[in-house]
């Protein structure tokens, strides 16, 4: 901790060039990567495995504090790996290390340039949602939802120190002697010095191609977009998961679509994930193991806690990511998504000029017509208990519902017309 803290503070004191800030710029753009990378494997895991919770989780993300957060996330991911090109390139190239400082700034220019017009095209976006007034999550709701992920990351440390802890005491470590390298270094450090390079240079495109589907071209406010195209895919059926479109609105239709996609029968985006995945969990880990190990080099036992908590945090994104891309996403996972997108009082949005999906017409009526017969007969539907407060008119409106059900005017419509209204919420 006391070498954490004499890094801070001399990097602050010291305002050293160039090379010094890259170095530090490096190390927080590839945590804070990381750190998303984490929470974003887990509720995309959810799509297959708790439809209902992703669709949550896909809510938050279209709060404000998430927005400010893509972009911030977006910017570390360009730079990271354009900083990490520079590494490669100059551990490759060791007669090039005279030009380390106008390369570093070169990064810095490239980042800048590029940045430009990505922001803007993710600012386009940004407008057109916030625009149209929608129904968001309290930032109660979205707080309270990363806690899980907190204990979970806790946890992972806590665990960690207590098997290194029985790890020395069988061994007979005290934890108190300094740990030296050899002089040649391991041979499992030069494989992991040669993987970071690597790996790095594959994942470039990999990630660069992701960012620009999943936040540029569709951002994350066109995942919940009822009859919009879904980016990357072509039609290969009618059905609801193959059509290319996401008929119901929803983020598990929109990820089951991709997933769904063959190409010459090979699912080509599974194949691509799953190597981002593996890729991105196996780079990020051993650059989190670099990171620790080089602040407890003086005591081994938080030191193989280092290397414990960053295999551990692997291995579960890999099984757990890896578990939904081998799984289904079927038409009663985009139900469930659909439900819970009415239960958290969030509108049905849909695409201009686009005739809704019978899929969502039909839905909608047994959702809402569902809904409407449990408050009649005094049933509890979930729905106030599971919707965050989204407003004063909301609540008004549920009072209105259950006055009417009081005096028998609650009634499943007939005409689909009034269906198709009452779904639309504010568009």
């Amino acid at each position: 901790m006391s070498s954490l803290v004499l890094t801070l503070r001399e990097t602050l004191r010291y305002r050293g060039a160039i090379g010094q800030w890259s170095w530090v710029l490096h190390r927080l753009s590839g945590l804070g990567v990381l750190l998303f990378f984490v929470i974003h494997i887990i509720d995309t895991s959810w799509a297959l495995f708790y439809p209902g919770l992703y669709e949550k989780a896909i809510a938050i993300y279209q709060t404000p504090l998430f927005t400010v957060g893509e972009f911030l996330l977006v910017a570390a991911v360009v730079y990271h790996a354009y900083n990490g090109l520079r590494i490669v390139i100059l551990d490759y190239k060791p007669q090039w290390w005279r030009f380390q400082e106008r390369a570093a700034w070169w990064v810095l220019g490239l980042t800048a340039l590029t940045l430009i017009p990505v922001f803007l095209l993710m600012f386009a976006h940004v407008l057109d949602y916030y625009n149209a007034n929608p129904t968001m999550l309290s930032l109660g709701v979205v707080l309270e939802s990363q806690i899980p992920f907190v204990v979970g990351i806790v946890l992972a440390f806590v665990v960690s120190i207590i098997l290194s802890s029985l790890v020395g005491l069988f061994s007979g470590d005290s934890g108190a002697q300094k740990t030296t390298a050899s002089k040649g270094g391991s041979r499992s450090e030069r494989f992991w010095w040669s993987y970071m390079r690597i790996s790095g240079l594959l994942i470039v495109p990999l990630v660069f191609g992701h960012l620009a589907m999943m936040h540029v071209v569709q951002g994350v406010f066109d995942l919940t977009v009822a009859g919009k195209s879904v980016v990357g895919v072509a039609a290969t059926s009618d059905a609801l998961l193959g059509n290319a479109i996401n008929d119901t609105g929803t983020a598990v239709e929109f990820v089951g679509e991709r997933w769904n996609y063959l190409v010459a029968s090979v699912a080509v985006w599974r194949f691509y994930d799953f190597a981002l995945l593996v890729l991105a969990s196996i780079h990020g880990f051993n650059g989190l193991r670099y990171v620790l190990t080089d602040y407890t080099m003086s005591n081994p036992m938080l030191r193989r806690a280092s290397i414990y908590v960053s295999i551990i945090g692997g291995a579960i994104m890999i099984v757990v990511g890896g578990g939904a891309l081998i799984g289904t996403i079927d038409n009663s996972a985009v139900r469930i998504a659909l439900e819970s997108r009415v239960d958290l009082g969030l509108e049905i949005r849909e695409a201009e000029g686009v005739e809704r999906s019978p899929f969502l017409e039909e839905w909608l009526n047994e959702i809402e017509g569902g809904q409407e017969a449990a408050t009649g007969t005094g049933l509890d539907t979930g729905a106030d208990t599971e919707s965050p407060a989204v407003g004063d008119d909301a609540d008004a409106d549920d009072n209105a519902e259950a006055s009417d059900a009081e005096d028998g005017d609650t009634a499943v419509s007939d005409d689909p017309d009034d269906s198709a209204e009452s779904g639309d919420g504010d568009e």
